[in-house]
């Protein structure tokens, strides 16, 4: 994937290599009886290291060179590996199944190890070497560099990822597979009909624009995906707190994961007509900010009340909407980090999803548990939209009461869907704690449970 050095990571997969050290997998029901088949030497090595066959543990077993080879109970597959990754040398390793090991598991161990390995050291470069693995599957290869990708646009502060920086991303990511690509900028928004965009990054020091991207046969069906690019939220002039600014560099990231999805898309090839649509701001506090109060016909014609300008993604993304709506697209989804609400009631880790087609969204549910990429289907209650009502407009972007206000703000984008079949994915987009394989930091959520719909969708 070409994209920007300072958006690269270096590979931990090879294809090919010479005296690979084994990484020996294990089931928990076989640990037991593998251990009883070692040497006295190897069973008193192993427990004296803290290894007695439970899931999650791994054990070194020395060689005379060193480290001659692992073993890994498994616990969950996608990150069973991760913890061993920092302690193993530097060198290159295979991954060993036993027979009572699903082969199927195998990808999920592979994107993990490379996963591990993720560092983003831009200001602060580091140099720990890496653990190499031989992989021949190019998907794993594939998710891991849409991951990264993911990763790294979230991690970058907004100095160097204003609505500029990330529309020169997208225009890399467009180049590499021969998409189409344009922006409009400034007040061309106002000529081309995107009145919420040019308002509410009208205050920023970059111009805001609506990034575009067209990829695919037009014979295939048309998949729309929109991406929240709100590159800094301050709050506008209903200012955030100091703390609740902190992470909003990643406000982004719902173009982020609209982004590491298309190069997906794209590099496999998905038989579909493609468009990408990021609106891209930063919500800042200028003379010419938006107001509490204010009053916008939006693209498709209804008039948005603002009752608070911290409720700013889901303007930027009616337009977006609206405009993919408008050729009918077989299917529309789109990311982004909306709500505050929406953590409150699954956490961090769990974002929410929300769909017009209650079969379609339970369906990816169920594919997000088999893929170790979890989605929590929400729900759109219809009665809710009285919330949303205004005194002087069609809809107030951010009604009063607090309740419920991730359905809320899901019903406000559904006005914009023309009844297209529809899924919203509100997602935090960021690890709050390191964990194994999952630093502090970017992270992509739903995108390879999303990307595995599609495929089932489109190839079967």
């Amino acid at each position: 994937m070409t994209i920007p050095d300072w958006l690269s990571q270096p590979c931990p997969y090879v294809q090919a290599g010479s005296q690979a050290t084994i990484i020996n997998v294990l089931s928990l029901k076989e640990a037991d009886g593998w251990l009883e088949q070692q040497t006295s030497a190897t069973r008193a090595w192993l427990q004296a290291t803290g290894f007695d066959g439970k899931a999650g543990q791994y054990g070194l077993l020395p060689g005379e060179q060193g480290i001659d080879s692992a073993v890994v109970v498994i616990d969950e597959p996608l990150w069973s590996l991760a913890p061993l990754v920092g302690e193993l040398p530097q060198g290159t390793y295979q991954i060993q199944l036993s027979e009572a090991c699903d082969i199927a598991m195998m990808p999920y161990l592979a994107l993990g190890w490379g996963l591990a390995q993720y560092q983003f050291n831009r200001y602060k470069p580091t140099d720990t070497g890496l653990r190499y693995l031989l992989c021949q599957d190019p998907e794993v290869i594939m998710q891991w560099q849409a991951i990264c990708l993911v990763r790294d646009l979230i991690n970058t502060p907004a100095e160097h990822m204003n609505p500029q920086n990330l529309a020169d991303v997208a225009q890399q990511v467009a180049d590499r597979y021969a998409a189409r690509h344009r922006v409009v900028e400034g007040e061309a928004l106002l000529r081309e009909n995107f009145p919420l965009t040019h308002a509410v990054g009208r205050a920023g020091s970059v111009a805001p624009r609506l990034i575009e991207i067209n990829w695919g046969d037009k014979s295939h069906p048309k998949l729309a995906l929109v991406g929240k690019g709100v590159c800094f939220d301050s709050g506008g002039l209903d200012l955030k707190t100091s703390s609740g600014m902190l992470l909003m560099k990643k406000d982004m990231g719902g173009a982020a994961h609209v982004l590491g999805l298309a190069a997906l898309i794209m590099q496999t090839k998905l038989p579909v007509q493609l468009q990408v649509l990021i609106p891209a701001v930063e919500n800042n506090v200028a003379a010419n900010s938006f107001r509490p109060g204010d009053v916008f016909k939006t693209r498709q014609g209804l008039y948005v009340e603002i009752g608070n300008t911290d409720a700013e993604g889901r303007l930027v993304l009616s337009d977006a909407l609206t405009y993919a709506s408008e050729d009918k697209p077989d299917l529309i989804i789109d990311f982004a980090t909306l709500t505050g609400a929406a953590r409150v009631a699954l956490g961090a880790e769990l974002p929410a999803l929300f769909s017009n087609d209650l079969s379609m969204g339970q369906h990816c549910v169920n594919l997000s548990v088999t893929h170790y990429d979890p989605l929590w289907l929400m729900p759109l209650h219809q009665p809710y939209k009285r919330q949303l009502k205004s005194e002087m407009a069609d809809l107030n972007n951010a009604p009063g009461g607090g309740y419920g206000g991730a359905i809320t703000a899901g019903l406000f984008l559904e006005h914009f869907v023309n009844e297209i079949p529809w899924m919203h994915i509100d997602l935090m987009a960021y690890n709050i704690t390191a964990q194994p394989g999952r630093p502090k930091g970017g992270e992509a959520m739903g995108l390879r449970s999303m990307f595995a719909y599609l495929q089932q969708r489109y190839t079967h």
